[in-house]
């Protein structure tokens, strides 16, 4: 998908549509873009299609609710959504072991800490909502989290898109 494709997008759905691609990437569904979509997000900030302030809350909020879905998920679903997600990719399943056991150690921080790593970021709140982690610290340790990440991708497009576009072109 070309730039030129998700600026189209942009123009025709709006501020929507990055709430939405990155609400879709949090729920960690494949082949969506957001690490995409927050710079170019930022990228249309500083050309005045919409307020950075706007973008970045818009793709917080899509983190968190995105966040929200699989803990709830994970702590009302937890082992048979765990056992098929298990089957569809097995390759995950040492990783999400090892976070539930960090979770159990670490809990607040280790969602914070989680949510600044690439691919962790999305399969944290599965474990985090099996080990019944406390709603309310759950979220306050994943919108911080998540704040700081969606921060460094829209705030990099916002300051340096133009320059990237420009050598990509």
């Amino acid at each position: 998908m070309s730039i030129q494709n998700l600026t189209s997008y942009f123009l025709q759905y709006g501020a929507f549509f990055i709430y939405l691609i990155v609400l879709l990437e949090y729920l960690n569904l494949p082949g969506f873009p957001a690490g995409v979509i927050m710079p170019l997000a930022g990228i249309w900030a500083a050309r005045g299609a919409i307020s950075f302030p706007l973008a970045l809350l818009l793709s917080v909020a899509a983190g968190l609710t995105g966040s929200w879905a699989l803990y709830l998920l994970g702590r009302f679903g937890g082992g048979k959504v765990l056992d098929f997600y298990f089957k569809k990719f097995p390759k995950h399943k040492p990783v999400i072991e090892d976070k539930m056991e960090f979770l159990r150690q670490k809990g607040c921080v280790g969602v914070f800490v989680s949510k600044l790593l690439p691919m962790v970021r999305t399969l944290i709140s599965i474990p985090a909502g099996m080990v019944k982690m406390d709603f309310v610290k759950y979220t306050v340790s994943s919108l911080c989290g998540i704040f700081l990440w969606n921060l460094a991708f829209v705030g990099a497009g916002y300051f340096f898109g133009d320059a990237a576009i420009n050598f990509l072109t």
